[in-house]
């Protein structure tokens, strides 16, 4: 179960990906009655992917796959979403980390990762570039602070 979350970004939140989200994935499965467990859990934070492809996922992107192991994207934004996201997913056995642009308009800024699963902060240079993080076979939903609504729990 843990390449679905990167399946789902994968999906979700690149230009080219077709927001398909299944049933089973969202909610959970189960065999037979209510009496049974599921036979499948939902994809942990499935629905926070789901938001962050409705808030962030807009404009062009910028591709950084330059590690067999660990892939990363920015979308820069667009006119009537202009905060945009950096996304990094690994799928080896080891942290993932990705120096990614932002953009030179981002500067200085505080970037957290929406899902909460990476803990601390990212400050964008001067240049607009930050190092971005992920735990091991994971993914990090990267986006500026002061975009991030309550409801995503930051």
């Amino acid at each position: 179960m843990w390449f679905k979350p990167l399946a789902y970004a994968l999906i979700l939140l690149r230009v080219d990906g077709y927001p398909c989200v299944f049933y089973g994935d969202l909610y959970g499965c189960r065999a037979g009655d209510n009496d049974h467990p599921p036979a499948q859990q939902p994809v942990a934070q499935l629905a926070d992917i789901i938001k962050a492809r409705k808030e962030f996922a807009y404009g062009e992107i910028r591709d950084y796959w330059d590690h067999p192991n660990c892939v990363g994207w920015v979308r820069t934004g667009d006119k009537d979403h202009p905060n945009g996201c950096a996304v990094i997913l690994c799928n080896g056995t080891e942290e993932g980390s990705k120096w990614m642009e932002v953009g030179k308009a981002h500067a200085g800024e505080q970037w957290i990762d929406l899902l909460g699963w990476y803990q601390e902060d990212v400050t964008l240079n001067d240049d607009g570039w930050g190092e971005f993080k992920c735990h091991a076979k994971s993914i990090g939903i990267w986006v500026k602070r002061s975009a991030v609504r309550h409801q995503h729990g930051h």
